[in-house]
């Protein structure tokens, strides 16, 4: 079965993914693969179905999200233009240990309430897949325009076999544990996610997630925590991490690496000593960040995990109870619950994106201190009542980053890009949107914290080499034909917290599989991705390097 009709793209800037400055040449697409890159392939034109013009244009591998949370929209929004409009052609869903799969029955209930806030509720989805397996091949039947790479979630696994109490596992729970997570990896998965600032995940011990990530390195996956802090204690928590590698002898990926909120202003390049002495160590170990200073979670995730415990149903019961309500506000105003990482919040800093019941609309845009001066009540009442009011469904942005902090991580060698981005809410965090327009062209042209060619390397090839994903990453002879066309010079995110769901501008093409996506800036509605599962592609890369070796060698001739 053949690919796409051929496509010969003349003229671009071709940024290889190799990090060596980019030199103009022309690029064949067919069959799905990149079949020719050189100087001027001007004896391809007649063959071509589509020869694009690309002066002034840069081609480049596509850009890898490797923090995505679009699990249950590229199921429901197949076309998928918030991410492929960014050049993005794969994206790493089943993030900070929650998701959909591997779940019960029982889990999808906790989750589909859980998770509200991040994913929504869509009406009539099925969530009955249970498996990874059953969920990639849920994707498959959906037909996305990008490729879906997905991760075990630990806190699913740990409500799939503990329940949502407070309490360690116990031996034949750790094996039954060990077994969901192998069964996973063994279904495609890429690696495990944690995120140990929500429950139940959070209330795994140290030993609990060395036994779990030997199992995933077992596989020769990747561990990718979102750690128990980014406030207070944020080094202490890397440093967690990297003993979880060190003892497993998995991959370490730290997700939206940084250091947050006032207590860790400028303080990142503690953070890069850290990790390179683990590195230095022997630890295999990279991470992404967002192009971002505020952050995006739901307003239940601050709350302290004790009064999270045991389900949304349990939480509820707790936020009406007059006893618990009071400890619970004590700890976000006074204490720092661990929910908002052991710093007391600020609620001028706390703004509503999004609410699931629309009659609660009124608060979106707005923070929570401006609620509480407007209404005459503390602000932790004020928020409180809106997650009961809203059902624990309410959306927010954190405006706690650092722009120093910021620079510095996104310049460090073992970076890689990744949105973190919610695609629900009235107003979500625009980053869902601009995460990428935004690294080329506001870091990249505009600031020079990065060359072009590093920041493909960053988005693109590093991504691919930690994923395994042999035949993507590069523009090379036999990789597959997931590529971008973009514009150095006018390349911007347009989203903002005001608008969220702007396209960018200077990205017109956007190819998957050797099938446009995105022509001249506009969405074609074709859906060439598929769901990508670890250990299943070695026979496809093996024919990739045969097919690079040959067109080598045709070329030399």
């Amino acid at each position: 079965m053949t690919g796409p009709a051929p496509t010969l793209i003349r003229g671009a800037l071709v940024l290889d993914g190799t990090g060596r400055p980019g030199e103009t040449g022309d690029v064949l697409l067919a069959d799905g693969r990149i079949q020719r890159v050189g100087g001027r392939l001007d004896e391809l034109r007649a063959s071509a179905t589509e020869v694009i013009d690309a002066d002034g244009l840069a081609i480049a591998p596509g850009l890898i999200d490797m923090h995505a949370h679009s699990d249950l929209a590229v199921l429901t929004d197949p076309v998928h233009l918030a991410k492929v409009s960014q050049g993005v052609t794969t994206e790493v869903v089943g993030q900070d240990g929650l998701s959909y799969a591997p779940a019960t029955p029982a889990a999808i209930d906790v989750l589909r309430e859980q998770l509200a806030g991040w994913n929504g509720i869509p009406p009539g989805l099925d969530l009955g897949w249970e498996t990874v397996g059953g969920y990639l091949d849920a994707v498959d039947r959906a037909r996305p325009a990008a490729n879906v790479a997905a991760l075990v979630p630990q806190g699913t696994v740990r409500l799939d076999v503990v329940g949502t109490a407070d309490r360690p596992a116990t031996a034949a729970e750790i094996a039954a544990m060990c077994a969901v997570v192998d069964r996973g990896m063994r279904d495609g998965a890429f690696g495990m996610s944690s995120g140990l600032t929500y429950v139940p995940g959070m209330f795994a011990g140290t030993d609990e997630l060395v036994a779990l990530c030997e199992v995933v390195a077992a596989h020769r996956g990747v561990y990718v925590p979102h750690q128990r802090s980014y406030g207070a204690g944020a080094l202490e928590a890397y440093a967690e991490m990297i003993e979880v590698a060190s003892r497993s002898g998995v991959a370490l990926h730290l997700a939206h690496a940084t250091m947050n909120f006032g207590v860790n202003r400028g303080r990142a390049r503690e953070l890069v000593a850290l990790l390179d002495d683990a590195v230095a160590s022997g630890v295999d170990l990279t991470f992404d960040t967002y192009p971002y200073l505020p952050g995006s979670t739901t307003l239940a995730a601050l709350l302290p995990s004790w009064a999270a415990a045991d389900g949304p149903a349990a939480t509820l019961d707790r936020l009406l109870d007059p006893a618990a309500r009071e400890r619970i506000a004590y700890e976000l105003d006074v204490v720092g619950s661990d929910g908002c990482h052991g710093v007391p919040v600020e609620w001028d800093t706390i703004e509503i994106s999004g609410v699931r019941d629309p009659a609660l609309s009124g608060r979106v845009g707005r923070t929570v201190a401006a609620l509480a001066i407007e209404s005459g009540h503390p602000a932790s009442t004020v928020a409180l009542d809106l997650l009961v009011a809203d059902r624990l469904g309410t959306g927010i942005l954190q405006h706690v980053g650092d722009e120093a902090n910021v620079r510095t991580m996104m310049a460090h060698p073992r970076h890689t890009g990744g949105s973190d981005g919610i695609l629900v809410g009235d107003k979500p965090h625009p980053r869902a949107w601009g995460t990428f327009p935004r690294y080329l062209g506001h870091y990249v042209r505009d600031e020079g914290v990065l060359r072009l060619e590093d920041a493909i390397v960053h988005l693109s090839a590093r991504p691919a080499a930690l994923l395994g994903l042999a035949d993507r990453g590069r523009i090379a002879p036999g990789m597959v034909a997931d590529v971008v066309l973009f514009d150095p010079s006018t390349v911007a995110d347009r989203a903002t917290f005001a608008e969220p769901r702007r396209q960018a501008t200077g990205i017109p093409w956007v190819f998957v599989a050797g099938e446009a996506v995105l022509a001249d800036g506009q969405r074609t509605g074709s859906r060439p991705g598929r769901a990508l599962r670890h250990g299943l592609l070695q026979s496809e890369q093996r024919a990739a390097r045969r097919l690079q070796r040959s067109s080598g060698r045709l070329q030399q001739q």
